[in-house]
C-alpha cells in the first residue's frame, strides 16, 4: 500500500515534464536547458496561467518548437524571446515588462487604492467638521396645537 501512494505522489510531482515531448528534446544539452529556462518564463496562450514547458496544448507545443528553432538558429535568449513576443504579443510573457505603456496597469492598483484612501479621509473629515444640524423650536402656535393633540 506504501508503495502505491509513493508511485502515486511520484507520478503527480512529475506532471509538469511530461508537456515537453521527446521529439521536442534538443540534441545539445546546453541548448536545451536554454529552452527550458525560457520556456518557463513564456505563458501557454490557451491555458493562461501555465507556462509552455508545464502545457501539453498544441499551441505550447508549437512555441516550444519555435523557440528550440530560434535557439538552434543561433539567436541570444532576448532574441528568441524578442522574436515570439513581436509575433504573440507581450502577452505570452508571464512576467510582463514594466516598460511604456505598461507603468499604467502596474501603478493602476496602487493609485485606485490611493484614491479610494483619500475619498474615504475626506469623506470622514467633512463628517466630523460639519456642523451638527440645529434643533429647531416650535412657534407658540405649534406648541398649543402639540398639546391639543397630546391631550386627545
Amino acid at each position: 500500500m506504501k508503495r502505491l501512494i509513493l508511485i502515486l505522489i511520484v507520478s503527480l510531482l512529475a506532471t509538469p515534464l511530461w508537456a515537453v515531448q521527446p521529439d521536442e528534446v534538443l540534441a545539445d544539452p546546453v541548448l536545451e536547458q536554454r529552452a527550458r529556462d525560457l520556456s518557463k518564463g513564456l505563458r501557454c496562450l490557451v491555458c493562461r496561467n501555465e507556462s509552455i514547458d508545464e502545457s501539453n496544448a498544441e499551441l505550447a507545443r508549437d512555441l516550444r518548437l519555435l523557440l528550440r528553432e530560434r535557439l538552434v538558429a543561433g539567436d541570444s535568449d532576448t532574441q528568441a524571446i524578442d522574436y515570439i513576443v513581436d509575433r504573440y504579443g507581450e502577452y505570452v510573457l508571464l512576467k510582463p515588462t514594466t516598460t511604456g505603456a505598461n507603468w499604467l496597469l502596474w501603478l493602476a492598483g496602487p493609485l485606485m487604492l490611493l484614491v479610494a484612501a483619500g475619498m474615504g479621509w475626506a469623506f470622514v473629515r467633512g463628517r466630523s467638521v460639519a456642523a451638527a444640524p440645529a434643533e429647531e423650536v416650535l412657534s407658540a402656535e405649534e406648541q398649543e396645537r402639540l398639546r391639543r393633540i397630546l391631550e386627545e
